[in-house]
């Protein structure tokens, strides 16, 4: 009955061919097929393992008009999946009914979970008629697959909902952390299935009255969503520069983040000055060290936006990251004034 993988993301969007072209052209997807009807057109990209619907239209309009573009399905490939709903029920979850010939539950916010047969092989979304595209734009692939799902939560709902995950598909509760830095706070939950394929970071502010970036993601999103998607690489010094070249805005870090990252790492004065080049983070935990770095947000609202992410061994998810930019934020600013 538990949710095994992510068979698919779905995203609805005002300008389909401007993030058709954002995930294609500058991130590395192929795009895959396309299928249209009197409600939408969508458009599939695969890049390694992940597969993402690009959809816009009729269908789409009412979740943009309050929401902005963003996740509106997390696909879940499941074990059984008339159980898997009547689980997922059960639990508390809203049975939206049948979509394109599977069942579908409401979560959190307006984003739902399609529930489709897993399986071993990447298949294209059912209950569609796709026809193929030949894509000969795609450039270098250097995403693996889907490391995570960052989901932001109302203050307060972050235990309902890491109950509801456990409860509902089987996740398993993998860690927890709150953080407070400079008056705003940030609790987190990871779930993670025990088929290490989906792994839902949620985080919430610590206070519904605060003024940190939680609060306004929420503000700007109205309501809870998906506030960025991780995705996995190998060398993510390589693809920061390409994905930078095309045209891909990330985040600019203080230099004075790498001075306090030389203490940090004192035995990696080499690849820190590679990651100074290209504002790449690092830290590290008891298994390893990860690198990350997170994209400015392509879409009007300012809402979803992406992480690239390098793992060597470490299994966390960069929270030291949030207490040092904080702090070497605050060093310029005494530094300027």
């Amino acid at each position: 009955m538990a949710a095994r993988q992510i068979a698919f993301i779905e995203l609805y969007v005002s300008e389909p061919k401007i993030a058709v072209d954002y995930l294609g052209d500058a991130l590395g997807f192929t795009r895959v097929a396309e299928s249209a009807d009197d409600e939408s057109r969508s458009i599939l990209l695969r890049q390694g393992r992940l597969q993402m619907v690009v959809t816009a239209g009729a269908e789409a309009a009412r979740f943009l008009d309050a929401h902005g573009d963003g996740v509106a399905d997390i696909a879940f490939g499941c074990d059984d999946v008339t159980a898997a709903r009547a689980r997922a029920v059960g639990a508390g979850a809203v049975d939206l009914g049948t979509v394109r010939g599977s069942p579908v539950v409401g979560s959190f916010g307006p984003v739902r979970h399609t529930l489709v047969p897993a399986s071993a092989e990447v298949l294209l979304p059912g209950g569609r008629t796709w026809t193929p595209l030949v894509d000969d734009s795609a450039p270098e692939q250097r995403i693996r697959l889907l490391d995570h799902v960052a989901i932001c939560l109302e203050a307060g709902t972050l235990e309902q909902y890491a109950d509801f995950y456990t409860d509902a598909f089987g996740l398993d509760r993998y860690s927890s952390e709150f953080i407070d830095v400079g008056g705003s706070s940030m609790d987190s939950i990871v779930v993670r299935s025990s088929s290490d394929d989906i792994t839902f970071t949620l985080v919430a502010p610590g206070s519904a009255t605060g003024s940190g970036q939680l609060n306004a993601f929420l503000h700007r999103n109205g309501g809870p969503g998906v506030q960025h998607l991780a995705l996995l690489v190998d060398d993510i010094v390589a693809a920061v520069s390409e994905a930078t070249d095309r045209g891909v805005a990330f985040l600019q870090t203080p230099g004075t983040y790498y001075e306090a990252l030389a203490d940090r790492f004192p035995d990696r004065s080499a690849m820190i000055e590679s990651l100074r080049a290209t504002n790449v983070l690092a830290d590290r935990d008891e298994w390893g060290y990860l690198l990350q770095l997170f994209t400015r947000s392509p879409y009007p609202r300012n809402t979803l936006f992406y992480e690239l992410i390098q793992r060597r061994g470490a299994r966390g998810f960069g929270s030291a990251n949030i207490r040092a930019l904080y702090e070497a934020v605050e060093r310029d600013r005494l530094i300027a004034g």
